[in-house]
């Protein structure tokens, strides 16, 4: 018996019901109970294990939760959303103002920083306007997942394809080659948003009000904190253009901007506390799951056995949109890109690569860390959610316009 295929298929199911009997399960309690499977059954030793978990990834997550926290905490998060969403002057407005901000936003910070940061965000404009949060939620993680698209460090996947792709000026490809399909794409989430939410828009005036700020020394040393990631990605975007991309990492821009709170406030150990601890246990114990169906050579010999063809934008769309549900975008990038680049494949193919394992986070939960991180933090934030079919309702048929409208730009543009 295959059983970290058998681990993974019921992962998936267990995602999609939420539910044994009358336990309500959450998403790390599954993922976790996967790997503890994989690593009782000897299909992945406790070394090997401990090696899969990806430090750069955990480190990453932990300064963004702590600077998302204080964010929070402090009331300085709530202030600066009213100083953006009071333009907004009604509920068609507003959708349009997070899908198109957070689409934007992801191709510069990244889109698992928006999801941290924009969760608690949308969650309070819901409950402000009387909107179903389940609307925002999905405006938000549809707009991080598009927007990211079109940057190389708008997403780990991305930057894998622009570091080990050989691609020339890897900002200004992926603009030229991405740039507009991930604007249409932007435009067709909130055109399919209204289409399944048709109550919850209307043209009535919103009626704005400022939040106070909680804790005004905290407030500071967030501002400080967000001011650092900006200026932080910044000089990794400069370093990327001059060729010393690998002097700051990821890690090191989110360690370095949580540097503020965890020093300078007296609330660190609180803070400390109340992060999303439980988001990264599912990634660490995700990174274990994966590493174990990765040692099954299933997928691999699958491929091999397919013929994919290496050279067609629709079929590296394709998989890359259903095979990353499977084995997640980083892993399938790393395994699909060398395949592609000893085939002679070019610039047009790897976008493809690039988008379509990016756009497989609109299809299904699982598709993209950022939808995970946006549920866990709501659940955990308000115990609103959004469930397996409600996210795939809204998720498929804007996968599949999505990745028409960039098999059309980067076959015939």
């Amino acid at each position: 018996m295959n059983v970290p295929l058998g681990v993974l298929i019921a992962v998936f199911l267990l995602i999609m019901v939420r539910q044994i009997g009358p336990v309500r399960l959450q998403i790390w309690q599954i993922m976790a109970g996967g790997a503890f499977v994989v690593l009782f059954s000897g299909s992945i030793g406790p070394v090997d294990a401990a090696r899969a978990i990806d430090l750069d990834v955990m480190l990453f997550l932990f300064g963004m939760f702590v600077v998302g926290q204080a964010l929070e905490e402090s009331g300085y998060l709530a202030h600066v959303s009213y100083k953006v969403f009071r333009r907004a002057a009604t509920r068609d407005a507003l959708v349009l103002m997070i899908v198109t901000g957070a689409g934007l936003a992801s191709a510069v910070l990244m889109n698992d920083t928006l999801a941290i940061i924009g969760t608690p965000v949308v969650l309070l404009l819901a409950r402000k306007h009387g909107m179903r949060p389940a609307l925002l939620l999905l405006a938000l993680a549809f707009a991080v997942t598009t927007g990211s698209v079109m940057s190389p460090i708008g997403n780990p996947q991305n930057l894998l394809v622009a570091v080990h792709g050989g691609i020339p000026q890897p900002f200004v490809t992926f603009l030229r080659w991405l740039l507009l399909p991930t604007l249409i794409s932007l435009g067709l989430t909130v055109v399919i948003l209204r289409r399944l939410y048709p109550d919850d828009f209307h043209t009535a005036e919103l009626k704005h009000s400022q939040e106070p700020i909680h804790d005004h020394d905290l407030a500071v040393l967030s501002r400080i904190s967000l001011v650092s990631v900006v200026v932080l990605i910044m000089v990794k975007v400069v370093a990327g253009v001059v060729g010393k991309g690998d002097v700051l990492l990821l890690p090191h821009i989110a360690l370095g901007a949580a540097l503020p709170v965890l020093v300078g406030s007296p609330k660190r150990w609180g803070i400390l506390r109340r992060i999303d601890w439980q988001t990264l246990v599912f990634f660490a114990a995700m990174f274990v799951v994966m590493e174990s169906v990765w040692r099954t050579g299933f997928f691999q010999g699958l491929l091999a056995q397919a013929e994919v063809d290496l050279r067609s934008t629709a079929m590296i769309l394709g998989v890359g949109v259903l095979l990353s549900q499977l084995i997640s975008n980083v892993p399938l990038v790393a395994l699909f890109q060398p395949l592609m680049l000893h085939t002679g494949a070019g610039v047009p193919e790897l976008m493809a690569l690039a988008a379509g394992s990016t756009l497989a986070g609109n299809l299904f939960i699982l598709g993209a860390a950022s939808n995970v991180i946006i549920i866990q933090n709501a659940e955990k934030r308000s115990g609103a959610t959004l469930t397996f079919l409600e996210f795939a309702r809204a998720g498929i048929p804007l996968t599949v316009v999505q990745t028409l409208v960039y098999w059309l730009c980067l076959r015939f543009l």
